[in-house]
């Protein structure tokens, strides 16, 4: 039943999503559910239920919305964030508050980690305001209540809980001076009257999402945020979004680990891809969340859950203290140290795919997309079915023009994907 093609239409029709993107089985399995849950037997019966009721439609796409994202995430970015928006507030000669956007925001931990940034950095509360977005109601309802469990902080870096929240149990409550700065509301990106009457931001968070639509919707989509970030704006984009924001008509502004892109000022022949990174698909299309929702983030520490029969077999306390670092230097930033616990581990002990994943996203980050896709290919050589090395080399060949090199890498992953879930149902 889950694999009528009606379903997939419906999803990239409502919320953009590309189903090679994230691979079949993640759709068909939210289909089951839900008709399971409406106690439908056949696909007639449930594509019936789901046209007559916005409820059931609402619910579906929920299913396939898996929030996965934290305070502060990409960290970079946000004392980027900080060093531009006093900047900018002295350009405008603070004669206004500046505008920030977030959307996809999720749960709230974007949005709010934008406003306490901004506050640590000695911003007022009148100089500055923050919208944030998202398809989920759901999500929105979360992020209003702004109670945080563990998970929402990550990294060693978390003084900022100290100073902006209050425990309360096993939660954390939002102070109510960054909520007072934060608005929330449901929003769709494929709207191209999104925000239509609203004035242009200075500075637009839009992560881990583009990755997630075919060639037509991310054009339609980087429209609706080229309208949305103002002229001298910066837009703040996912690690792997880099090279499709090149060809776009956009340019990084050259401060490694933020994601950070503007306009360009004149038209260049070959726009350089200054970030091509793998995508974090923590979250699916209307996350930040990347986002992704089966996917671990790139440099996630439980990633060695996926590392192959190689490192399975090697129970080595050494060469599982060395992928441990690796994952917590490369999240905190770290490339240099992170490039070279790789390397050390390389030196140490049997070659493994993650590993070579791990430095062709380091390369990417750095904009070796030549050198990352020399270790993607390491990777899939050592293990062919990895799913993140996929599809991220699929991400570097289609920034190349490679259309049908990047296809046939998208469909091994979808394959790798339902194989995968197949094997879970036994």
């Amino acid at each position: 039943m889950s694999s009528d093609l009606r379903f997939f239409e419906f999803l990239k029709e409502r919320i953009g999503l590309d189903v090679t993107s994230v691979g079949p089985a993640l759709i068909e399995r939210a289909v089951r559910q839900r008709a399971a849950a409406q106690q439908m037997g056949t696909s007639d019966e449930y594509w019936q239920c789901l046209q007559g009721s916005r409820d059931e439609q609402q619910a579906l796409i929920e299913s396939v919305i898996v929030p996965e994202t934290w305070f502060f995430r990409y960290p970079e970015s946000f004392a980027t964030l900080a060093k531009l928006a006093l900047k900018r507030l002295a350009e405008i000669n603070g004669m206004r508050a500046l505008r920030i956007l977030s959307l996809p925001c999720s749960t709230g931990e974007e949005p709010y980690s934008i406003a306490m940034a901004l506050f640590d950095a000695g911003l007022a509360p009148h100089q500055f305001k923050v919208e944030g977005l998202d398809v989920s109601p759901l999500s929105i309802e979360r992020a209003k209540r702004a109670l945080y469990g563990k998970n929402s902080f990550r990294g060693q870096h978390t003084d900022f809980r100290e100073r902006h929240f209050s425990a309360e149990d096993d939660v954390y409550r939002l102070s109510e001076r960054v909520r007072e700065q934060v608005r929330l509301q449901v929003g769709n990106l494929l709207d191209p009257m999104l925000l239509a009457n609203e004035p242009a931001y200075d500075f637009v968070f839009c992560r881990n999402l583009l990755i997630y639509f075919d060639q037509p919707t991310q054009k339609q989509v980087f429209e609706v945020l080229k309208r949305l970030t103002h002229v001298d704006g910066v837009l703040f984009i996912g690690p792997a979004e880099g090279s499709l924001l090149g060809r776009l008509g956009m340019r990084s502004i050259g401060i490694p680990q933020s994601f950070a892109f503007k306009r360009h000022r004149e038209p260049e022949p070959e726009p350089l891809p200054a970030f091509i990174a793998s995508p974090l698909p923590e979250s699916l299309p209307v996350r930040s969340v990347p986002p992704s929702p089966v996917r671990s983030r790139p440099f996630s520490t439980g990633a060695a859950s996926v590392l192959g029969a190689s490192v399975e077999k090697d129970s080595n306390t050494d060469a599982a203290a060395l992928l441990a670092n690796i994952a917590t230097l490369a999240n905190e930033g770290k490339s240099p140290e992170a490039r070279a616990a790789c390397e050390q581990y390389l030196r140490s002990h049997e070659p493994v795919a993650q590993v070579f994943y791990w430095l062709g996203l380091l390369s990417d980050v750095a904009g070796n997309a030549l050198e990352a896709q020399g270790f993607y290919r390491k990777a899939l050589y050592l293990q062919p079915q990895h799913p993140e090395a996929l599809m991220h080399l699929a991400v570097l060949l289609a920034s190349q023009g490679d259309a049908v090199g990047a296809r046939r890498l998208q469909e091994r992953a979808a394959r790798s994907e339902r194989a995968a879930d197949s094997e879970r149902k036994r």
